[in-house]
């Protein structure tokens, strides 16, 4: 999907239709747009002929192309949880897996990516017993971990409401915060490409009264940086960076009012002595 993006930003830029770019590949327009959306695979040398169309021309630049090409056609392991996940997060998470850099405020709950398996599988659930579609879902999450252990860069800015808020109930719900603030401390100390942040309450209203969102870099290819912003039934991947741009100054300015990350592992070490106080 990354691949297919950038060859539609290629397009785009020179002014080039579908229609023209398929026929350069013996192909249709529908075709065209099915590739720039990551709904079909790629031949190396469909690659090369459209970018040189697009007037690419540099050997190590295709080269890289025709690689991204190879490694797109391979199968993402999001496939094998098969219609658990939303058509458009399957589409999110093949930008996530090639991003660089991911950087996420989140004001309601604690990010997918940094939630124990409790955690997740009562968001997910909603306190009820798991079928085996929920099941598929909180297996997905945990899986979209693995970013962690392979060192990919992440910043990361909660809301304060969004460690306080207790998840599970009363009782039950003592234990998963227990374990998720233990985790996030774990994070703070041991995770060198992970900066937290919270942004506490004594800030009052900051850069992203408007919600949640996530931003993903790319350093190696000329792609801007992507928007996520994820709805009640959808989610929406924006790649006008203008919009990107304006999301990346309310990044940095929320990173300002937050606390620092040593200030941050701090609050959350209180919140676990207060929860274990109770």
């Amino acid at each position: 999907m990354l691949l297919g993006d950038q060859l539609r930003q290629y397009r785009t830029r020179c002014g080039i239709s579908r229609e023209d770019a398929g026929e350069k590949i013996r192909a249709s327009a529908s075709k065209i747009s099915r590739m720039e959306l990551g709904r079909v695979g790629f031949k190396a040398r469909d690659i090369e002929d459209l970018l040189k169309l697009y007037g690419v021309t540099d050997r190590k630049l295709l080269k890289e192309f025709k690689e991204l090409a190879l490694e797109s056609n391979k199968p993402g392991w999001w496939k094998e949880y098969g219609d658990a996940l939303h058509k458009w997060f399957i589409r999110y998470v093949g930008f996530e897996e090639a991003a660089d850099q991911i950087r996420i405020y989140e004001s309601q709950f604690v990010p997918g990516l940094l939630q124990t398996e409790e955690y997740a599988r009562e968001v997910i659930s909603g306190g009820v017993d798991t079928d085996e579609v929920t099941e598929q879902r909180i297996q997905a999450r945990l899986k979209r971990q693995e970013h962690l252990e392979r060192g990919k860069k992440m910043w990361i800015i909660l809301d304060e409401a969004a460690v306080r808020r207790p998840i599970g109930g009363r009782e039950r719900g003592k234990e998963i915060m227990r374990g998720q603030l233990s985790h996030l401390i774990d994070i703070c100390r041991d995770r060198n490409n992970i900066t937290l942040q919270i942004v506490p309450f004594s800030v009052g209203a900051h850069a992203a009264e408007a919600g949640s969102f996530t931003l993903l870099r790319y350093s190696d290819f000329e792609l801007s940086d992507i928007l996520y912003l994820e709805h009640l039934t959808d989610g929406d991947i924006v790649d006008k960076r203008a919009t990107a741009e304006a999301y990346t100054k309310a990044m940095t300015k929320l990173s300002v009012s937050a606390a620092t990350p040593d200030e941050t592992l701090a609050m959350l070490e209180e919140m676990l002595r207060d929860l274990d106080e109770e």
